[in-house]
């Protein structure tokens, strides 16, 4: 797990620019803290520093191997979980291999089978190959989006990067946001490719991107795509198990210290109970890990999102599986101070606007570096095997849009309340949102004979795989390698999501209960009361001082009539919610603030150029 970065340039030498591309990969220390290395030859320059998991001291890169026809070098971030199968494999076809790395493998396996690789490997990963044969850089991303990778096309090639942070300490990329960028800032939609800023591209998900000196083509090797199902119950509960025992047993191998994080929900209870039944076999206990808020379990209020408190389920599952269990408990001071938050937004390099779930998500990920460095985590199930009470909203599922914005709706508001009306008109948020959702509908195959019902949860489930998981995905993973954790996601293995996403609703719900198919196939390694909890989304605080210590920012923020963050929000709904009293400060209005207070940070930050009209 690592930050790559790099640069293109077909029209100069790019020796005489190494200082540029060293601040470019300076930028990723926090994603790579153990190393850092690089790479010039020609038109070409590579960045990386290097997060060390596997092969620790022979997985230094940028890796590079010399042919007749020139240098093949490669830069990767990520774990390829299959490499050892593939190494065999590799040098069964003559490769000789100078390290035990997976690093080494993926550029080995570049030099057999060229574009053609990632279509083998199973894993998380970015990666760019330079090859220096036919002048060719290439950037793969893995197929479910989990390792973040950006590029900003040039004059006379690229730039590219782990984060947008490496490709604006470029002189060539401008800080610029306009508009368009705004729109996907404040709509929850994750448009594919989109980064916000302007001239800013993602690697989509499951894509091949080539630049050479005829231009710039991308190919997509991976898609969800719908196939009947033809398993029945009792086979799709054993096949769905079969899947996750070897999904855990191979993202657990590791060369330093690897956790669980374990909220007490279906997702990451069983994906703890399971790891910690394989390290049993091998005569170690597995670390677990959860967040909780100062006083929350003793006080804790249950309201339409949360019905439960996670603690006491995490407990029942630290004794169940006998997990070497630690809470980290946070306060609001913690939760609200600045420099948190600004710490989010640098590793965001946006203003996300989750407000303390991101804060707690950082000092979490934070607290577990200091006892180990790799965590699995049970993200993205909900959205695997249809989670999320979006499933079962008559309302929400039944809308012609995202139905989790129904959802958020509902209870949080709409985000572009705390805008200006007059750059709210200019923005067209709700013709935004349509025309996304007209574009991430169209052309979802429907199966012969398929119901109505049935069609319509399977578009729900593929804009949950293919837009909502990518937000939590990124967001996870921006703020653990701030810290330096690399985070594992065994839920998001293409092959479980493959089969999952296929198997019909009337089966992922069979009991009338979200995750069915889930519960069913891990029930044995569960306490019954996790098994029987209803979903609990990530936790919030509910302390009010949080909500208090936000307007006290935000009133500090009011004094300062010219700060740019004016230009965006309205200076009127902001006074009203600040001076609100504590009683009446509504989740809509918490996260107003939250979102504001974010905004003029990443102004302050980053002092990006603005264009709104």
């Amino acid at each position: 797990m690592c930050g790559i970065t790099g640069w293109v340039s077909f029209d100069r030498d790019l020796r005489a620019s190494a200082d540029a591309l060293d601040a470019m990969t300076q930028t990723m220390e926090c994603r790579g803290p153990d190393d850092r290395g690089t790479w010039i030859e020609g038109p070409a320059a590579l960045g990386h520093r290097r997060l060390a998991i596997i092969d620790l001291p022979g997985g230094r890169q940028p890796m590079t191997v010399t042919t007749p026809g020139g240098t093949v070098a490669l830069v990767y971030s990520g774990e390829t979980y299959n490499y050892t199968e593939l190494r065999a494999e590799l040098a069964s076809l003559g490769h000789e291999f100078r390290t035990d790395s997976d690093t080494e493998v993926v550029l080995r396996g570049y030099l057999e089978w060229g574009e053609a690789l990632p279509e083998r490997l199973n894993g998380m990963y970015a990666f760019a190959v330079w090859d220096g044969r036919v002048d060719k850089l290439l950037m793969i991303r893995d197929r479910m989006g989990i390792k973040p990778f950006y590029f900003y096309r040039t004059a006379d090639g690229v730039l590219f990067g782990s984060e947008p942070k490496a490709i604006l300490a470029n002189p060539l990329a401008r800080s610029r946001v306009t508009l368009d960028g705004l729109r996907e800032l404040f709509t929850f939609v994750k448009t594919p490719g989109h980064a916000v800023w302007d001239g800013m591209h993602e690697v989509e998900p499951g894509t091949v991107v080539t630049v050479d000196r005829s231009g710039l083509r991308s190919r997509a090797y991976w898609s969800l795509e719908t196939r009947p199902h033809t398993d029945d119950r009792d086979t799709t509960i054993a096949t769905v198990r079969e899947l996750l025992d070897d999904i855990v047993r191979r993202q657990l191998v590791s060369d330093v210290p690897r956790c669980t994080l374990l909220s007490g929900g279906l997702d990451s209870s069983a994906m703890t109970a399971i790891a910690a039944r394989q390290l049993a076999r091998q005569g170690e206990t597995v670390r677990s890990f959860a967040v909780d808020f100062v006083g929350q379990a003793e006080n804790f209020v249950a309201d339409e999102l949360r019905g439960t408190p996670d603690t006491p389920f995490v407990h029942d599952v630290a004794r169940s599986a006998g997990t070497e269990h630690r809470d980290i408990v946070l306060d609001s001071h913690a939760l609200a101070d600045p420099e948190v938050r600004a710490r989010v937004i640098r590793a965001r390099d946006i203003p996300a606007g989750f407000g303390d779930m991101d804060a707690s998500l950082y000092l979490l990920f934070r607290a577990i570096r200091e006892h180990s460095t790799v965590a699995l985590s049970g993200e993205s199930a909900d959205e695997v095997f249809g989670g999320y009470l979006q499933f079962f909203d008559e309302e929400a599922r039944n809308a012609d849009t995202f139905p989790w914005l129904v959802r958020m709706g509902r209870h949080f508001g709409d985000d572009a309340d705390v805008l200006r009306p007059d750059l709210g008109k200019r923005l067209d948020l709700t013709g935004y949102v349509a025309d996304s959702y007209a574009g991430a509908v169209r052309g979802i195959r429907r199966l012969d004979g398929e119901s109505d019902f049935e069609y319509r949860m399977r578009r729900i489930c593929h804009l949950h795989l293919t837009r909502f998981v990518r937000v939590l995905l990124d967001r996870k993973d921006r703020a653990s390698m701030a810290v330096g954790l690399e985070v594992r996601v065994p839920f998001c293995d293409h092959r479980l999501v493959e089969y999952v996403y296929n198997t019909p609703w009337a089966l992922k719900s069979f009991d009338g209960r979200e995750k069915s198919l889930l519960r069913e196939a891990t029930a044995d390694v569960l306490p019954t009361s996790v098994y029987d909890r209803v979903k609990s989304p990530y936790p919030s605080t509910q302390d009010p001082k949080y909500a208090l210590a936000l307007q006290d920012h935000a009133k500090d923020l009011l004094s300062r009539p010219s700060h740019r963050v004016f230009d965006l929000v309205d200076r009127e709904r902001v006074a009203g919610a600040a001076h609100r009293e504590a009683p009446q400060i509504t989740q809509a209005s918490r996260r107003g603030l939250e979102r504001t207070l974010d905004l003029a940070l990443w102004l302050d930050m980053y002092n990006p150029e603005l264009v709104l009209d």
